[in-house]
This record gives C-alpha cells, sequence and structure tokens, in this order.
C-alpha cells in the first residue's frame, strides 16, 4: 500500500511564482520593457534566460538571489503538510513536477529542510556559469501538442510511474497536487482510483469545471483545497481506511 503524491511547486507549494519573484533582484526591482515583452507563448524558459543573463550584466550574484529566493512564502498549510508526509514516509512517495528550475526549489527546499520530503524533483536544469551567471535549459523534449516546448508533465509522470514498476512498485493511488494550465495534462492522464488536487480560485480548477460542463469530465476524482491542511486531512482519512 503505498500513494504518490505529484506536486507542482510555483503557486502550489510555494504561493508566488518563483521564476517572477527573482525580478526582485533587478535595478529599481523590473524589467526592461523591452525584455519583458520579449516573451513567446509556449517559450517560457527561453524568456528566463534572458531574465537571468540580464541580471547577470546587472551584476546580481548567486549569494543574492538565494537570498531573495528563501523568502518567498509557503502556501497556507504547505508546512503543515509537508511536515505530515514527512513523518510517514514508508506511506508515501512524493515527487515534484515543475516548470521552476532545479535551483530556487533546491534553495527553497533546503533553507526549510523539506528536501527529504521529496523523493525526485523533475524541472528545467538550472546552473551557475564559470561568469556566475545563471543559466537554465528545457527540462525535455516532448511531442505532446498541449503542453509547453519544455516540459510536457505527463511525460514526466509515465516515464516516473514506468521505472517504478521496473523496480517492482506500484501505487494504489496518486494523488495530484497542482495550479496551473499546464498541470491539466497529467490530471486528464490519471486514472479512475487516483485524485486530482487544484487550487481553489486557480487555472486548474477552472479546466477541470470547464470540462465537466463540457460533459468530458476528467477520470479521477477531484478535491479542490485553499489551505494544504485540507490536503492532510484527505491523506489522514485515506491511510486509516
Amino acid at each position: 500500500m503505498k500513494y504518490l503524491l505529484v506536486f507542482d511547486f510555483d503557486h502550489t507549494i510555494i504561493d508566488e511564482n518563483s521564476d517572477t519573484w527573482i525580478v526582485k533582484c533587478a535595478p529599481e526591482k523590473k524589467l526592461p520593457n523591452g525584455l519583458r515583452n520579449s516573451y513567446r507563448l509556449g517559450h517560457w524558459t527561453e524568456y528566463m534566460g534572458r531574465v537571468f543573463a540580464y541580471l547577470g550584466d546587472n551584476g546580481v550574484k548567486e549569494d543574492e538571489m538565494k537570498r531573495t529566493m528563501t523568502t518567498i512564502p509557503f502556501t497556507a498549510g504547505m508546512v503543515d503538510l509537508l511536515g505530515f508526509i514527512g513523518e510517514n514516509k514508508e506511506l508515501f512517495d512524493c515527487i515534484i513536477v515543475s516548470d521552476s528550475n532545479t535551483v530556487f526549489i533546491d534553495w527553497i527546499l533546503k533553507a526549510a529542510d523539506f528536501h527529504k520530503v521529496f523523493d525526485e524533483v523533475f524541472t528545467n536544469p538550472a546552473a551557475f556559469s564559470s561568469t556566475g551567471y545563471l543559466t537554465v535549459q528545457n527540462c525535455h523534449a516532448h511531442h505532446c501538442a498541449k503542453c509547453p516546448k519544455n516540459l510536457c508533465k505527463t511525460k514526466v509522470l509515465k516515464e516516473f510511474l514506468d521505472k517504478q514498476l521496473e523496480r517492482g512498485v506500484s501505487y494504489t493511488q496518486i494523488a495530484y497536487i497542482g495550479d496551473g494550465g499546464n498541470d491539466l495534462c497529467p490530471v486528464m492522464f490519471l486514472k479512475k482510483d487516483d485524485v486530482a488536487m487544484p487550487r481553489q480560485g486557480y487555472t486548474l480548477e477552472k479546466k477541470i469545471s470547464q470540462l465537466a460542463r463540457d460533459l468530458s469530465p476528467v477520470e479521477c476524482s477531484v478535491l479542490v483545497w485553499s489551505s494544504a491542511t485540507d490536503i492532510v486531512s484527505y491523506l489522514k482519512l485515506l491511510i486509516k481506511e
């Protein structure tokens, strides 16, 4: 009896978007219009690469970025939820699938001592170059028309589940916890025994509701949460059963 918890990161574990939070490090805490307007739909990672280059050009160093990122607040109830999972790791495998990057997620989880809660983190690889600039790459290549160019969360989830099966690990239930439009693809991959947990008032909840109105509802059950304590309550019931 093992459960898999799949977490998004931005606006799910943390209560902000890590990629827009880093702009606090920029001169006057904003980006020039030309850079801001250079974003093309589905090409966020390339855009962030330009943002990081701009920060580097303006002398923003790694320690300043780290200090800024570790001030991001966790979402309401999330500290309790991650604490609960940490205490019950024998029952829960736990992964992050995020459009943020390895450096930001690593900083934030380690600063709060939550890195041990997660078995694996799947996100865009990032690193500091020899000149001290933060660089970021696409998570992987994929052929999913529904997802942004750099990341299909369903592909990540499928590959993880296949790898676990090879190790002899299968899951009684998958719970997917997220908020964004790019979380819909993996939610539609879930089966009837699984549960999608969209954050109340965010894009994922609206898209799931729209599918139900269009009479093509998702196959899994849906539990909307506003505080992560709602998720703790669900998990407590689950492990009592």
